[in-house]
This record gives structure tokens, C-alpha cells and sequence, in this order.
């Protein structure tokens, strides 16, 4: 820290007891700041794990061996993949910080919520933002398939 950064808050009972008005303040906007940094953090040494285990794909002559083997890779493919989308919502995040944009729904511009920003700090969706979100999505499937 420089000294110019707000104190992060330092736990989840002291951000859900904090006023209404102070609803992403800079302290709070720190504390989400720190939350993201660390998901980040232990998302990059998952990844490389899963990347070291990628690398190491050994020959097996037991086509059951090399079966559980190849279910075994694209089991680690599918976690590297699923690694790589979640980085970058973390990074999406934390530019919304940066933006002054991060905690408002961006469907209907209305907070987001401190509660379903703990469980999912990369939320770009309010809950009520999110049900038009999948309404229009089943509307459009429904429309799609003659529903």
C-alpha cells in the first residue's frame, strides 16, 4: 500500500453490519479488492498445477491404463478451462473496481448486494437482473425450439 489506499474491512460481519449509505465505499471496495487478489492468487497455483499435470502424460501400453489416463486429461482440461473463464472475471472485477463500476447491477443499475457479492465477487448481475437475464434466455430457447 502507498498510504493512499482506504484500510480493507476485515471481515464479512463487519462489512454486513456496516450502514446502507456506505455501500461501496472505499473501505468496502478494498475489502472486495483483497477478496479478489487472494481467489486470484490460489486460482494461479491451481492453474500451474493443473498446467504440470497436462504436461506429464505418460505412455501406457494398458489400453484401460491409457483410457483412465486419457479421462484423466480432459478431466484436467476441463478444470483449466473452467481456471482460465474464472481468472477472468476476476480480472473483469477488479477493472469494475477500478472503474468505479463494480457492486451495481449492470441490467438494471441497482446494487448488486453485499450478501451475493460474498458468495460470487465476480457478480456483474443483481438477483432480480439475473432472473430477467434467464427469462429472456428461456423465452428465446423456448422460441427457438417451437415451445
Amino acid at each position: 500500500m502507498t498510504g493512499t489506499e482506504p484500510t480493507a474491512i476485515a471481515s464479512q460481519e463487519e462489512l454486513l453490519a456496516a450502514p446502507e449509505r456506505d455501500y461501496m465505499s472505499a473501505r468496502q471496495l478494498a475489502f472486495f479488492r483483497q477478496r479478489l487478489l487472494e481467489q486470484r492468487e490460489v486460482l494461479m497455483q491451481s492453474a500451474d498445477s493443473t498446467l504440470a499435470q497436462l504436461r506429464e502424460r505418460p505412455q501406457l501400453a494398458d489400453e484401460l491404463d491409457r483410457a483412465s489416463a486419457e479421462e484423466e486429461y480432459a478431466l484436467a482440461l476441463r478444470m483449466r478451462d473452467r481456471e482460465r473463464r474464472l481468472l477472468r472475471k476476476i480480472e473483469q472485477a477488479l477493472h469494475r473496481i477500478d472503474q468505479g463500476e463494480y457492486g451495481w447491477c449492470e441490467e438494471t443499475g441497482e446494487p448488486i448486494g453485499l450478501r451475493r457479492l460474498l458468495a460470487r465477487p465476480t457478480a456483474t448481475l443483481s438477483v432480480e437482473g439475473q432472473e430477467r437475464k434467464e427469462a429472456r434466455e428461456h423465452a428465446f430457447r423456448d422460441q427457438r425450439t417451437g415451445s
